[in-house]
């Protein structure tokens, strides 16, 4: 209880929120990896579990060479990435290591999401005369899209938490303050970092669960 009461007056202290050392400051540098690290890893992902889905080719080789990352840690690739000539360009080995975090959920839940659609109704919508690109448009993916939600919700709140990791290398983000309480053996303030990291997932996947259903396509239909 002590540590607990101890993150609570850590938390309400005015000092530990200002400054290039306080929350404010690493909150914008957490946002800033996480937001550019889910921003790639859609561009990459999406796209391509998109298109080999709706050919329905190679698509289970693509997910499975991607989920091979998920058996690497994070903070491994993240050491290995820093030790490289790349760790020479500030975070870009974090946020190289959290896009390759981030691909595999949003590759898997994207590619099964459209394998999942419904055949006959693919094949209806053909015998009515659409288009691949319109079977696409107007098939699939809305039928798709809980899955793909899904994935990005997945994928956002899994780089919030790994974020964390950006402290080991000496980056910024929330994970600098758990790592400085470790190193002033202060338990109260690594357990704030810790509460903190935690209501940001819990808020962020609430944002993306309100925009998920105000973007649905079956949003207003009977």
């Amino acid at each position: 209880m002590n540590a607990i009461s101890g993150a609570y007056d850590w938390l309400t202290t005015g000092a530990n929120w200002q400054g290039e050392k306080g929350v404010w400051h690493r909150l914008s540098e957490h946002l800033y990896f996480s937001g550019v690290a889910l921003a790639v890893a859609c561009l990459i992902a999406l796209p391509l579990a998109l298109w080999l889905g709706h050919i329905g080719r190679g698509g289970a080789l693509a997910v499975n060479i991607s989920n091979v990352g998920r058996a690497v840690p994070t903070l491994a690739v993240l050491v290995l990435l820093t030790l490289t000539p790349l760790g020479r360009h500030g975070d870009l080995p974090t946020l190289i290591a959290l896009v390759l975090f981030a691909i595999p959920p949003l590759l898997t839940n994207t590619y099964v999401g459209m394998r999942e659609v419904d055949r006959s109704v693919v094949e209806a919508a053909r015998g009515m005369g659409m288009s691949g690109r319109q079977v696409f448009a107007r098939v699939e993916l809305p039928l798709a899209y809980p899955l793909v939600m899904t994935g990005l919700r997945s994928a956002a709140v899994q780089v919030i938490a790994t974020a964390t990791l950006a402290a080991m290398a000496g980056e910024g983000g929330l994970g600098r303050i758990i790592t400085a309480g470790f190193s002033l053996q202060n338990t109260p303030q690594v357990v704030a970092g810790a509460v903190l990291v935690a209501a940001l997932a819990l808020v962020v996947e609430g944002v993306f669960v309100a925009v998920g259903r105000f973007l649905d396509p079956a949003r207003g239909r009977a």
